[in-house]
């Protein structure tokens, strides 16, 4: 009896283990295949993004196809990532400028294909009597001889730094046709004018440049403030160059800016601060957004922008405002002071910038003498951002204590 209990035991100890090695078993099993999904679905997921991805360049390589040309290549841009150009058959172009439109530039004796989508605007070649609204193209018209090829001006002479633009408004070769705003209608109907070129200003008042457009004047909005590399910006005077037939020299004067910044970027980063603003008419300090053009040059010329701080993308703004308070707290140590004349007008003397703020007195920059001040010329040469950049580094690392002038900017004595 003692025995049999002793056996019934046993079998149903084996039946338990047995029990017990399946469940283990399942979970084994069930782990392997949960473990199994999971990297089938990693994998799967990265087949996707990378397919997707693919897809989206081959998509941005793939060219507009064009009633009765052929595509035959497209222009090699560094920095821009705004615009687009691609050349096709006979030298036709085609100029896409990111959220604001294509046109197609015709060969002067050529036409317009006939099934052009609508939504293209044609630009007949020669392009001479261009309005011209967006203020910082002018330097890049300028820098490859296209100056000629502007006939009206969205600003006043005594708005222009740049010289070529003021001869050509005295000598009337150029004449005011109204601002972005109020442009004089008939007189750039009387005048020919073949292009209007905007800023993104327009926006606020987009029933301009309907007008504009129902009286067959193409609209042209430029973006290379939107330009994340300050040469990104400089950049764009290839886009002007397709326009006039200046490719090559466009070519030339660029490399001119880009082997600039070479040279500045083969040298060791010093990673002395620099604070750059200016004081508005209220006391208030206005400061560069981190990540916008001007810290990007400062960080480009071996510095590090201060306030660090500072919104990036909370809004299409640049710059803000800070109260100088706040703004001593967080500049006061900077090595280096550049301040903005572009809006309140050039400085000379320490003197002339302690007037705005006595606070700044406490500033290490100016107890030091390391104080500089733009030109007004500097927002309205966008040629010169390498030279800008090149300047910014001569100033962080000079050793000549009586320099005191470089192309964009003079120090404060």
């Amino acid at each position: 009896m003692t025995r049999n209990c002793e056996g019934t035991e046993q079998l149903q100890t084996k039946k338990e283990t047995i029990i017990k090695m399946k469940n283990i078993i399942k979970k084994q099993q069930k782990t392997i295949f949960i473990g199994f999904m999971s990297v089938a679905l990693f994998i799967i997921c990265i087949c996707t993004v990378c397919t997707a991805y693919a897809a989206d360049k081959d998509n941005a390589k793939t060219p507009v196809d064009i009633p009765g040309l052929t595509y035959d290549h497209s222009m090699e841009l560094s920095y821009a990532e705004e615009f687009s150009v691609d050349y096709y058959n006979d030298g036709y172009a085609l100029i896409t400028i990111d959220q604001e439109g294509q046109f197609l530039v015709v060969p002067e004796g050529k036409k317009a294909p006939e099934g052009l989508d609508p939504d293209i605007a044609v630009l007949q070649q020669p392009i001479n009597n261009i309005y011209l609204v967006a203020t910082s193209a002018m330097d890049l018209f300028r820098a490859i001889d296209g100056i000629d090829s502007i006939r009206l001006s969205g600003t006043q002479e005594n708005g222009w730094y740049i010289q070529e633009a003021k001869d050509a408004m005295e000598q009337k070769k150029m004449i005011y046709a109204g601002k972005y705003s109020a442009p004089d209608y008939e007189l750039i109907l009387n005048e020919g004018c073949d292009l209007a070129i905007e800023s993104t200003m327009i926006h606020h008042n987009p029933e301009v440049q309907e007008k504009l457009e129902q009286f067959g004047i193409p609209v042209m909005v430029e973006r290379s403030s939107y330009e994340s590399h300050p040469l990104g910006r400089t950049e764009w005077m290839k886009l002007y160059a397709v326009l006039l037939g200046k490719e090559d020299v466009a070519e030339k004067v660029f490399k001119e800016q880009t082997d600039k910044l070479d040279k500045v970027l083969t040298a060791d980063k010093t990673d002395k601060t620099v604070a750059f603003f200016y004081i508005n008419s209220v006391g208030a300090v206005n400061i560069r957004k981190s990540g916008d053009y001007v810290s990007e040059m400062i960080s480009l010329a071996g510095g590090n922008y201060v306030p660090e701080d500072t919104g990036v993308n909370d809004n299409a703004l640049s710059t803000m405002n800070m109260q100088m308070e706040e703004f001593y707290a967080k500049a006061k140590d900077a090595d280096y002071i550049i301040y903005n004349s572009t809006i309140d007008g050039e400085l000379k003397t320490i003197d002339e910038l302690l007037s705005k703020s006595k606070l700044l007195a406490d500033f290490k920059a100016v107890k030091n003498g390391n104080v500089w001040c733009t030109g007004k010329n500097l927002f309205q040469e966008t040629t010169g951002l390498g030279t800008m950049i090149e300047d910014i580094h001569t100033m962080l690392t000079t050793d000549d204590d009586s320099l005191d002038e470089l192309t964009y900017m003079h120090k404060l004595k």
